[in-house]
């Protein structure tokens, strides 16, 4: 990786970063696209299963998520940078054997693991892993879609690693549209037959949208192949003088490079795993019925926790593009540069989480009840608000940390941190007047004490600390956003009482409040505001226009 790097340098060539930052736009506006579908999948899906319905969906997933997560093992990935290597070399015969080397590991480990899911679903239920025997359906219907949701992984790193990120975002598209269209229409067919059958169908939307999205990467692949004719030829051949490793040599490079990726993802499935084992067992001990329990426990992870995701869609987009910038100034050892991007990205966390946060937890309930047609799950988004503003900093510093050349830390991090959340889960969840408010303050605490833990490494290594007055600022515009939310609110509700009405237009009060509220306060930089994906540099025009900022410096970094 470092090789390809000092190549661009030496040779002055900007290509590779032009293809970056072309490349990061298109899998963001993916990524914003994919969000917004699964968002308003949710309202449907939600509507149509109810809360006892996505508790039995939420039950099944986990097990499936960890499956699929086990069976790509970080190896997309590992491929993406092994293909740019030799691509960069201009060793095309060399790419593509890695690809068919890495293609055959992927059809066995997804086919493994496939098999696995379906012999494990009655284990699952018989050893009480699973507390509702209704979820087996699911996890059922899941297994297969390992095997096919592993190969599509593994052909978008190796089209990554070609620097086409096109084909990864159509795919993503494409397999979102497929699965919810099928988990809608399967969920509302089924659901006379029961919960069970209902909660079986969403989950065959899965299947539907990897076999759509490998669909459409085929198409992807056989116009690579016509490039790749058409620039290099037919007949490829190895480098003069190349010493190519053995298929065990590439195989252990492989899952070498793949390993620290891996774990780290590793971490999420199995963080959710010990939900479903630990938050229903616990809400049962709290006094709850099973039905309750898997009502309560499909109120956080099935509408909580989404929420959560949509508020972090930028901050999750600009971890992406944080790990090459990180990477390259510290390649070039700039120490001052990579100070003031990290300085940046906090700021900009902040200042998108913070805002996200006070909607959600001043409006958690309407929300709720707009979104969901759940105001049950209004206490359970209530708590989950915390975690948006704690998610924006635990992304933002695992990326710093990974561009630092230290992967391994956010990864035993999390360890720390879900070990936390163990704790926390069983004590509060089993707590009456908590429920399951406990499990989503546990979820908070296990952010919080990742991040906090990743900026302890982050001042380490390159002496960075958060600005505390900026970080003032910030929730000061915060605290009056959250006043004139509720007050903007209360009185919409109390004169037209239309909840819909009420909570858009609080939402946007509340927004010109709180920009209103960070230019009094001097909280607003032109360079941060220029780092934020789509609204950023359009936010600059019309501050511009308004006399707000003057300067046409670009953003540092």
């Amino acid at each position: 990786m470092f090789l390809i790097r000092e190549i661009d340098v030496a040779e002055g060539k900007s290509s590779k970063g032009e293809s970056f930052l072309k490349g990061t736009f298109v899998l963001t506006i993916a990524g914003f696209v994919v969000k917004v579908i699964g968002s308003l999948n949710w309202i449907f899906v939600s509507r149509i299963l109810g809360g006892e319905g996505i508790g039995l969906y939420q039950m099944a997933f986990p097990i499936y998520f960890f499956a699929m997560t086990v069976s790509q093992a970080g190896v997309p990935v590992a491929i993406s940078i092994i293909t740019a290597e030799r691509v960069a070399l201009r060793d095309i015969y060399g790419a593509k054997r890695v690809f068919r080397i890495s293609m055959l590991l992927m059809l066995f480990t997804g086919l493994l693991f496939s098999v696995l899911t379906y012999l494990a679903a009655d284990w699952l239920i018989d050893w009480q892993l699973i507390r509702d025997a209704r979820a087996y359906k699911a996890v059922v219907v899941l297994a297969p879609t390992v095997f096919f949701v592993t190969l599509l992984a593994s052909s978008r790193g190796y089209l990554q690693g070609w620097q086409r990120m096109t084909p990864t975002a159509v795919s993503q598209i494409v397999e979102q549209i497929f699965r919810v269209v099928t988990m809608i229409v399967l969920a509302s067919l089924l659901m006379p037959w029961g919960l069970d059958y209902a909660a079986a169908g969403a989950s065959l939307g899965a299947f539907a949208g990897a076999v759509s999205g490998l669909i459409v990467l085929v198409y992807f692949h056989i116009k690579l192949e016509r490039d790749i004719v058409r620039d290099y030829g037919t007949e490829l051949k190895p480098l003069p003088g190349a010493d190519y490793e053995s298929r065990s040599s590439i195989i252990k490079r492989i899952f070498k490079l793949a390993l620290p990726v891996s774990a780290a993802s590793i971490m999420l499935p199995v963080v959710s795993n010990l939900d479903l084992m630990i938050v229903p067992q616990r809400l049962e001990a709290a006094g709850y019925s099973i039905s309750e329990a898997t009502e309560l426990f499909g109120y956080l992870n099935g509408m909580a926790v989404p929420l959560v995701n949509l508020a972090t869609i930028l901050t999750a987009s600009m971890a992406m593009s944080i790990v090459p910038a990180i990477s390259e100034s510290r390649v070039l050892d700039d120490r001052a540069r990579v100070y003031d991007q990290t300085a940046a990205s906090v700021r900009i966390s902040n200042f998108v989480c913070f805002p996200a946060f006070v909607v959600v937890f001043v409006l958690a309930t309407p929300i709720s009840t707009l979104i969901y047609n759940a105001p049950g799950a209004g206490p359970a988004v209530l708590v989950s608000s915390f975690s948006i503003v704690l998610l924006g900093l635990h992304q933002v510093s695992t990326a710093v940390l990974q561009g630092l050349g230290h992967p391994k830390i956010p990864m035993i991090n999390m360890i720390l941190a879900a070990a936390v959340k163990v704790a926390l889960n069983w004590i509060l969840t089993a707590i009456p007047w908590l429920g399951i408010m406990g499990a989503a303050w546990a979820t908070a605490a296990d952010m919080g004490v990742a991040a906090v833990i990743n900026l302890y490494f982050i001042w380490r290594y390159i002496g960075y600390r958060m600005e505390l007055l900026q970080l003032f600022k910030t929730m000061a515009a915060a605290a009056f956003m959250a006043g004139a939310v509720y007050l903007f609110y209360s009185f919409v509700m109390s004169t037209l009482a239309v909840n819909a009405v009420a909570t858009f237009g609080s939402v946007f009060v509340g927004v010109i409040v709180y920009v209103a509220a960070l230019i009094l306060v001097r909280g607003l930089l032109e360079e941060d505001m220029a780092r934020i994906p789509f609204i950023g540099s359009l936010s600059i025009r019309f501050l511009r226009r308004i006399g707000i900022f003057r300067s046409v410096e670009g953003a540092k970094g």
